[in-house]
């Protein structure tokens, strides 16, 4: 079986207005396996985008490989399994959403009752039935990104791939995404998108894949990449050495000390030590890691 997406040694280059040569991807490879949801990050200028047009077969490169489902990428058996959300989606101005959606489906060969049905089910969804014969130029960002989202999800493709896919939206909106995308994946597709919403990475993905300057730095399942990052708090009285275990440790009162622990095993075997020395166990948190720091520490590393 072939994966959803892959990328092999992929470089492009772009030239600038005052004709400058910027590599915009360098020799980057990854895999998405069929099923999953996994987030593209990386920063401003980091080749995110660039990478994903490439996959849509906007944007040529000049050495490398990319294919979806093993069909090379921009071909129409590639693009036919596709659902596809710009960064910027623009609109005509003066058709509805409904005009809009269904002229997206029958460019894509759907037509019909059938058509018209799955765009007012699409619309409904995502909470804007309402605004379905209203002017685009009518429309807030917010709408028009739904707007968006409906028409990527229209033939109910395999693939979805989302740049930037919750600019625009309302927490409420945000969480109604991240369910219909949910549910999406359940029903046997694959989602591959970049945000700068971290905290929607943190919710909605099973891996990142993260870039800097046109280069892979690393990828990480998103689980095992919160268990690292999770720290682990012991507030105790009577000082007691922990040699070994911590170098951190503050002075909270008197006779009241907190120490910081990486891993659950140094706190466990921190408090046995704290017992042994007749001190008291006053309390024991254990604290979520910020994927914000690990996102800004990583990237400053990779520079």
């Amino acid at each position: 079986m072939h994966p959803a997406i892959s990328v092999e040694n992929l470089f492009v280059q772009y030239k600038t207005k005052k004709g400058e040569i910027v590599d915009a991807v360098k020799d980057l490879s990854f895999h998405v396996q069929e099923g999953e949801i996994v987030g593209f990050l990386g920063p401003n200028g980091a080749g995110k985008s660039s990478t994903l047009k490439v996959l849509m077969g906007f944007v040529n490169s000049q050495s490398g490989n990319a294919s979806i489902f093993g069909e090379a990428a921009g071909t129409p058996e590639s693009r036919k399994q596709i659902g596809y959300l710009p960064e910027v989606a623009m609109y005509y101005p003066f058709l509805t959403p409904l005009e809009t959606l269904t002229m997206y489906g029958e460019l894509q060969g759907l037509k019909g009752p059938w058509l018209k049905k799955e765009i007012l089910d699409l619309l409904d969804l995502l909470g804007i039935g309402n605004s379905a014969k209203k002017l685009n130029r009518s429309l807030s960002k917010g709408m028009l990104q739904r707007v968006g989202i409906a028409q990527s999800l229209l033939g109910n493709p395999k693939l979805l791939i989302l740049d930037e896919v919750t600019s625009g939206l309302d927490p409420v909106g945000r969480k109604e995404l991240r369910n219909l995308l949910k549910q999406r994946q359940q029903d046997g597709a694959t989602l591959f998108f970049s945000s700068h919403e971290l905290a929607e990475v943190d919710m909605l993905c099973d891996r990142i894949i993260l870039m800097n300057k046109g280069e892979f730095v690393e990828e990480k399942i998103v689980a095992s990449l919160k268990d690292e990052l999770q720290t682990f708090a012991l507030v105790y009285s009577n000082m007691t050495s922990l040699r070994g275990l911590t170098d951190h440790i503050v002075v909270r009162d008197i006779d009241k000390f907190e120490a910081r622990f990486g891993t659950k095993e140094a706190m466990i075997t921190a408090i046995g030590r704290v017992q042994a020395g007749g001190g008291q166990v006053l309390d024991v948190v254990a604290k979520e890691g910020s994927l914000e720091n690990y996102f800004v520490e990583t990237v400053e590393a990779a520079a």
